[in-house]
């Protein structure tokens, strides 16, 4: 098991060898910009396994996982997200080999690795494609879904009282009048 850092994904791939650590998402510059300003740690395990694939092309398996924190695009509030994401990749050693694995694969990625790749740069790139476009907390916990928060007495007062009302109640009594039209 190597440390993180850069290293030959071909030489990793040709050696089933493994790349893995341990990293702070703040630590990580876009998604640091994503994360909820709450000071808690998110910290982020990531193994990047060399391999082959069925064709014997050389090809890194990474997996991510972690819990960070999110701004609900609902409430507005904080809450810890968890993830886990495996992914693999196919690597290519120049321009025209990526263009035609990416052309002729469309079930795996493909990073040109004609240089030596960066471990982190590879586990950013993972964690901003797992991350939900329009964070929300669960419904259970949003206050903006209806939701008591835990502790809240008076949320819970609220909803008991809202499950009697429905917004589509009104829609129902302006429907049963009869439409009246105007004189011509």
């Amino acid at each position: 098991m190597k440390a993180a850092g850069h290293f030959d994904g071909f030489a990793v791939a040709a050696h089933r060898a493994v790349v893995a650590g341990r990293v702070d998402a703040a630590a990580l510059p876009r998604v640091a910009d994503l994360l909820a300003a709450d000071g808690a740690p998110a910290e982020i395990g990531y193994r990047i396994t060399g391999r082959t694939d069925a064709a014997g092309r050389p090809t890194l398996e990474i997996v991510v996982a972690g819990t960070v924190p999110l701004t609900c695009q609902r409430c507005l509030q904080p809450f810890r997200w968890p993830f886990e994401q495996t992914t693999r990749v196919l690597l290519a050693r120049d321009e025209r080999e990526l263009v035609r694995l990416d052309e002729g694969d469309h079930e795996h990625e493909v990073v040109l690795a004609d240089a030596p790749l960066a471990a982190l740069a590879l586990v950013e790139d993972e964690v901003l494609l797992t991350l939900p476009f329009v964070p929300r907390c669960p419904e259970a916990g949003c206050a903006a879904a209806g939701a008591p928060r835990e502790g809240d007495p008076a949320a819970l007062k609220d909803k008991a009282e809202a499950a009697g009302r429905s917004p589509f109640g009104a829609l129902a009594g302006l429907k049963a009048e009869p439409a009246k039209k105007a004189p011509r």
